[in-house]
């Protein structure tokens, strides 16, 4: 009956319906104050005035927004002075080994296609309005992996792996990550996300790793492989595309070699959990013919391309999954 009191149980229910439907404003709030590197200036406290004449805003402006983020824990605010908390050092200030702030500048730009997904799903169709920084988003995959590579790696058998592809490896980090288990690594991306990679690649002063570029869809990938590493790579293609590209991991690899592919995970119904069926709609609104997929599928995939003794297994939200060339 309209005009009844809530419960508890549906007020609770209330104020999560709500977290839900207005995600967007803390989004929106951290992406801006990323944006303006807000977080580099307040590593010791400042005022919102002396923030707004560093970052060249305007100082009411500048004030609310501070307050904001306060708010939502990554400021600490006493007195006027606004100070970057814990949270804010250990993933937004770019010295940090866990920075993220490349992710929130490849998500702003994400915010701008996200924004036409009512006429996505009206046409099927991408929205290409937003437009992509190439480097923003090598780096923003670089911000990701980082805190992934040393779990995913340490799942996959490495014995008698001496020579590996990264396949699509971007940014190179799982590549620098499988450098130092001692084995010679082969990066293959486009020539824009190898440029990239080297330089981050440099900075690791690790010498095993061999950037070769290249379009895997049409280009050689070379052959000789104990081990090719497919990290994030299917969701953006086809099912068909991704069956080819299998193909073609199975037959650069030794006779023994092994396919580790690295992906979102999805359960059967591909209803949950909610990272991976958000991250399909990522891909529907960027992509042609992408989507998450099933551990189920992918396996199918593998079984019919010839690789034997397939494993699975589930990080968090990814879900790792592995077979033979017998």
């Amino acid at each position: 009956m309209k005009g009844q009191p809530m419960n508890k149980s549906q007020a609770n229910q209330l104020q999560e319906f709500r977290r839900l439907s207005g995600g967007f404003r803390a989004s929106r709030v951290v992406l801006t104050a990323n944006n303006f590197a807000v977080f580099e200036y307040l590593k010791t406290p400042r005022t919102a005035d002396t923030i707004a004449k560093k970052i060249k805003t305007d100082p009411r402006a500048t004030e609310i927004l501070l307050d904001a983020v306060a708010a939502l824990g990554l400021l600490r605010k006493n007195g006027p002075r606004y100070v970057n908390t814990t949270l804010a050092r250990t993933f937004l200030v770019k010295e940090s080994p866990w920075y993220q702030g490349d992710m929130l500048r490849h998500s702003d730009q994400l915010w701008k296609s996200w924004s036409g997904l009512d006429e996505v799903v009206r046409t099927g169709l991408p929205d290409r309005s937003g437009g992509r920084d190439y480097e923003v988003f090598i780096r923003a995959m670089h911000n990701n992996a980082l805190l992934r590579a040393k779990d995913v790696v340490g799942t996959l058998d490495l014995a008698g792996v001496t020579r590996a592809l990264d396949l699509g490896g971007g940014p190179g980090t799982y590549s620098m990550e499988l450098a130092r288990e001692k084995i010679s690594v082969t990066l293959f991306d486009m020539p824009e996300a190898i440029e990239i990679a080297r330089q981050l690649i440099a900075g690791s002063k690790l010498t095993n790793i061999y950037p070769l570029a290249g379009d895997f869809h049409t280009d050689d990938i070379g052959k000789g492989y104990d081990l090719v590493f497919i990290s994030q790579i299917l969701h953006s293609l086809s099912a068909d595309d991704s069956r080819a590209l299998l193909k073609k991991a199975f037959a650069a690899l030794n006779h023994g070699g092994r396919v580790a592919i690295h992906e979102f995970t999805l359960e059967e119904d591909r209803a949950r959990p909610a990272p991976g069926a958000l991250f399909s709609v990522n891909m529907l609104v960027n992509t042609m013919s992408g989507r998450c997929y099933t551990p189920r599928e992918m396996k199918a995939w593998l079984t019919k391309t010839g690789f034997r003794k397939i494993k699975t297994k589930v990080l968090g939200e990814t879900v790792v999954l592995t077979g033979s060339k017998e």
